[in-house]
């Protein structure tokens, strides 16, 4: 797969992390260990969200002291976290974290989900993707990874079936037409609003909602995070293999999933738009085994 299809994908607009120092914690109280003085580094893309002065807050409170060390771009901060110049980070969802891995031949691992930034069907035409009506056309970025992506939407809202079931690679000549309630047609992602009055409907990367005149609240359909098909476009906190146990990481995960300055914080970032999640390690762990063996199989 081409390497420039998971540069795109990778991310969600809010990537960005933490850093702390070791202790485990127990109810509220922080038990302290021998390390309990080690500054715990997480790497982010963006370290300018004002939620993360509440994490590092929140933290504290809890005995781990978290340095946030921002990076400049995406390819950064995933080489820092295998050299060990950082300890976590947080900027990537499953499928970018696997096309490193594949890449890179390491084996960086997920220890927590965050959220997951929607990608969503917008119509002028109709409120409700029941309203759609058999035949009728449906727009998709041109582009591999959102076109995959888009195309697991539409299959979750039951206007298309994949004959494969779906996969991060999926294209145009995966749709079974016959089993299809509408047609499928992609464009270059920033024609797409233009073209939105000519169609039932299409999918709008979340950077050009606005230019169709649109709220991201105006989404008639968007990825379903209970749906298999979405998880690999969970965010995770990464970390180094032979950390995937440790106690501490797991309670500065916990952190961020239960602080609700953290949570409100990271929905206001994304103007309400993330799902936020609790998703099982195991889970994470599952998806990524088989995102990297489908990635490795299309190099």
């Amino acid at each position: 797969m081409k390497k420039k299809i998971l540069a795109a994908l990778a991310v969600v607009p809010l990537v960005a992390l933490l850093a702390g120092c070791a202790a485990v914690a127990g109810g509220g109280n922080a038990e302290k260990t021998d390390s309990a003085d080690k500054v715990v580094k997480i790497g982010v893309v963006n370290a300018g969200d004002a939620y993360w002065a509440d994490y590092t807050k929140a933290a504290a409170e809890e005995g781990i002291n978290v340095e946030i060390v921002s990076f400049s771009d995406y390819p950064q901060p995933n080489p820092a976290l295998t050299e060990g110049e950082i300890d976590l980070n947080q900027f990537q969802h499953i499928v970018y974290l696997a096309d490193y891995n594949v890449s890179a031949k390491q084996d960086l691992v997920p220890v927590g989900s965050t959220a997951i930034y929607p990608l969503g069907l917008y119509s002028t035409k109709v409120k409700d993707v029941a309203e759609i009506k058999k035949g009728d056309t449906v727009v998709v970025p041109n582009d591999n990874s959102n076109q995959a992506r888009a195309l697991l939407i539409l299959q979750s809202a039951k206007l298309i079936t994949l004959k494969s079931g779906g996969s991060i690679f999926s294209d145009l000549t995966d749709i079974d037409t016959e089993k299809s309630k509408v047609q499928v047609k992609a464009l270059e992602a920033a024609l797409i609003p233009t073209s939105l009055p000519d169609v039932a409907a299409a999918v709008i990367n979340n950077d050009f909602v606005a230019k169709a005149g649109l709220s991201l609240a105006d989404a008639i359909a968007k990825d379903d995070p209970s749906d298999p098909n979405a998880l690999p476009y969970v965010n995770v906190f990464a970390a180094r293999a032979k950390d995937k146990d440790n106690a501490t990481y797991k309670k500065l995960v916990e952190i961020y999933q239960n602080s609700k300055a953290v949570q409100d914080g990271v929905l206001k970032v994304s103007g309400g738009t993330a799902v936020l999640l609790k998703t099982p390690v195991a889970d994470l762990e599952a998806s990524l085994a088989k995102v990297e063996k489908d990635t490795a199989a299309q190099k």
